[in-house]
């Protein structure tokens, strides 16, 4: 009689070996012992966790008290005027980014998403919500103790032990040591970012494209990485903020406004719209991966007339003064006053490629990427994941007002446009554009999940994380002509020369304002 409970145990543990432990029976009834403790079955890892996101909320309130304190009492010397603020905006962003995983891994796995196996990752090495949790909080904690230190230092409320500059120091190092270590975790993560470096070279696979799009929500924290080096490597951060020697002027410099920063405007862009043609390549298929394609050559052609001639600044008022900023000559800028009437016709272009390039990227962004936006689906779409139909409106229409907000951070700072997000608010509009590009991923995934949107896969069903032993038919892989080759680069060709062209006459426009022969 009591045979049958010890038959019963027998199977279910084979069974959960043979799912779970690949077979390995002493490890299976090792994971189903229940553990031994004081009876009370806690979770301790969410209780450290809590505790020390109190601590985090804690060191947050007590920076923003300093910073309006420091603003009411003295009216400045506020962090965000300080010399070293993009370091910190910079870790800040990746800090964001960092969380915003977190976030999604946890979406992911609780409306069982299995992005694991849409991204092609190794499970050993996968962490858990609660352990990417962890390292952010730990993470926050440096950051804020180092901006608290930082903001002290600055204001003559501690000690100055170390120069002002060691304190942003200390955070990039320790930034690029979370980068890099544990490097068994961080090398899969490196060697995508190396694969979507290089890309078309490299096959664009569901997650490499995953990581591109991303890229293309970091523009403003790549500007501020590349502040930060030449911050670190020019001295700067050794020359205090009340100091009367003044810092090297590197960021007014040519190359840097005119030369790197719209090439870190561009490049994310460039990387997309290369792996669209790739993709053409390799599937012969023009739609979507053309059209797809021409979405980011529009948003190029929007950022190259931001980056070399602000055509989009606004008269205030009818015969007023319309101020042109043409800084492509030399370091200083020089302002043209002439009179205009209206909007001209390189302010009129502007704003409707820019009008066009946000719409087009918001249907795409619903109807391609997410799948929703289906008359018959009560304009949604089928077999959805997440549990409230509101939520997939909600995030629809955040999404179009954030789009708009996307394209204007694409535009180089100090362009001397009217539409330019001002300083301030850099890191809002940061922030906000992650925060847009993480509720993409959310339901980016699950619409991969769903359906095999763009042929990343050989089967067009999401396998449970143990093996079935279902037999598969794979599709066959169609070899490009070299027809589809010549399409590539003549479609390459002719987003070249307009964009040449967008530089060109943005350039011209920019010298005829200065003369005021318009």
């Amino acid at each position: 009689e009591g045979k049958v409970p010890l038959e019963l145990a027998e199977k279910m543990e084979g069974l959960y070996a043979k799912w779970f432990c690949e077979g390995n029976l002493t490890q299976a009834q090792a994971q189903m012992l229940p553990k031994k403790g004081d009876g009370l079955n806690m979770d301790w890892s969410q209780l450290r966790l809590g505790y020390r996101l109190g601590m985090c909320s804690i060191l947050a309130l007590w920076v923003c008290w300093d910073c309006v304190w420091g603003l009411v009492r003295d009216g400045h010397s506020t962090i965000g005027g300080r010399t070293a603020f993009p370091v910190f905006r910079a870790c800040a962003g990746l800090l964001l980014v960092h969380w915003f995983w977190g976030l999604s891994v946890f979406i992911w796995t609780r409306y069982r998403v299995n992005y694991i196996f849409l991204f092609d990752f190794n499970p050993r090495i996968v962490d858990t919500p609660i352990t990417i949790y962890n390292d952010c909080v730990d993470e926050t904690l440096v950051f804020m103790i180092l901006m608290l230190l930082y903001y002290k230092a600055g204001a003559n409320d501690i000690p100055q032990i170390l120069p002002d500059g060691f304190y942003p120091l200390f955070l990039v190092l320790f930034t690029v040591k979370e980068l890099i270590f544990p490097w068994r975790k961080r090398a899969p993560l490196w060697t995508a970012i190396w694969h979507v470096i290089t890309s078309p070279i490299y096959l664009p696979t569901f997650f490499l494209t995953y990581v591109a799009d991303v890229f293309t929500s970091m523009v403003k924290v790549f500007q501020d990485i590349l502040w930060t080096l030449c911050f670190v490597i020019s001295g700067d951060f050794l020359i205090p903020d009340n100091s009367d020697e003044q810092p090297r002027h590197w960021q007014h410099t040519f190359w840097y406004k005119n030369v790197v920063i719209p090439l870190i405007c561009l490049f994310p862009l460039w990387i997309r719209f290369s792996q669209c043609l790739r993709k053409y390549y390799d599937t012969r298929q023009r739609f979507p991966h053309l059209a797809n394609a021409f979405k980011y050559a529009l948003s190029q052609t929007v950022t190259l007339f931001g980056a070399f001639h602000p055509l989009y600044l606004l008269t205030q008022n009818k015969n007023v003064v319309t101020v042109s900023a043409v800084s492509l000559a030399d370091d200083d800028e020089l302002y043209a006053p002439h009179y205009s009437r209206g909007m001209n016709l390189f302010q009129m272009f502007w704003v409707g490629a820019f009008v066009t390039s946000s719409l087009y990227s918001w249907c795409w962004d619903v109807y391609m990427d997410w799948g929703l936006g289906r008359p018959k689906h009560m304009f949604l779409g089928p077999r959805l994941m997440y549990p409230k139909r509101l939520h997939y409106y909600g995030v629809i229409f955040i999404d179009l007002f954030l789009r708009f907000m996307w394209v204007l951070t694409l535009i180089p700072p100090q362009s001397g446009a009217s539409f330019e997000v001002p300083n301030y608010l850099s890191a809002f509009t940061m922030s906000v554009e992650l925060l847009r590009r993480t509720l993409w991923g959310f339901f980016r995934l699950e619409n991969e999940h769903r359906h095999n949107t763009a042929g990343y896969r050989r089967v067009d069903f999401v396998p449970l994380h143990f093996s079935t032993g279902h037999d598969h038919k794979y599709k066959q892989k169609e070899r490009a002509g070299w027809n589809v080759l010549a399409e590539v680069a003549a479609v390459t060709t002719a987003v070249l020369s307009v964009s040449a062209a967008s530089v060109i006459v943005a350039h011209k426009a920019s010298q005829i304002e200065s003369r005021g022969e318009l």
